[in-house]
């Protein structure tokens, strides 16, 4: 009988084959947790002052853009059709913070879950200039986040 027919016909040589294989299978992902792991836990296990400061420098830039809004003078925040002055902006933007929860870790995730558009119907915000402009609040947002110096904790010019 040809070697590959009794291959075929031969159940114990099956199953060698495939325990052969099962065997180079869990070699290669063992090699891989070997590899790829250790450098990935070193990067979540990176100092606890280390991680304290970014989630202060995301904290900080978060607040610097609530308090971006809520100085807006002569403007209005359009949120599902209605006008809102810059404080009561602020203070939606504030609760839809708290209720967003562990969702926003950074400031760029503050914009997309809190200040990008209305949750309920999905509406984007758009904030309305006295002088007859209007700009997406995500935009506006992402302006004043660029102008953020996190050593002085202001915006720039």
């Amino acid at each position: 009988m040809p070697t590959a027919l009794r291959h075929a016909t031969d159940p114990t040589t099956g199953w060698r084959d495939t325990r052969r294989r099962l065997r180079l299978l869990l070699l290669a992902s063992a090699w891989l947790l070997v590899a790829l792991v250790p450098p990935a836990m070193a990067q979540q296990a990176a100092s606890p002052s280390a991680l304290a400061q970014q989630q202060s420098l995301e904290q900080h830039r978060i607040d610097y853009l609530i308090a971006s809004v809520a100085a807006l003078k002569n403007a209005s925040f359009i949120r599902n059709g209605h006008a809102y002055d810059a404080s009561r902006a602020a203070a939606h933007m504030r609760l839809k913070w708290r209720f967003a929860g562990s969702r926003v870790r950074t400031a760029e995730d503050f914009i997309r879950y809190c200040g990008t558009a209305s949750s309920s119907s999905g509406t984007k915000y758009t904030i309305w200039f006295a002088d007859g402009h209007t700009v997406d609040a995500a935009s506006f947002l992402r302006e004043k986040l660029a102008e953020y110096r996190p050593d002085t904790g202001v915006g720039g010019n």
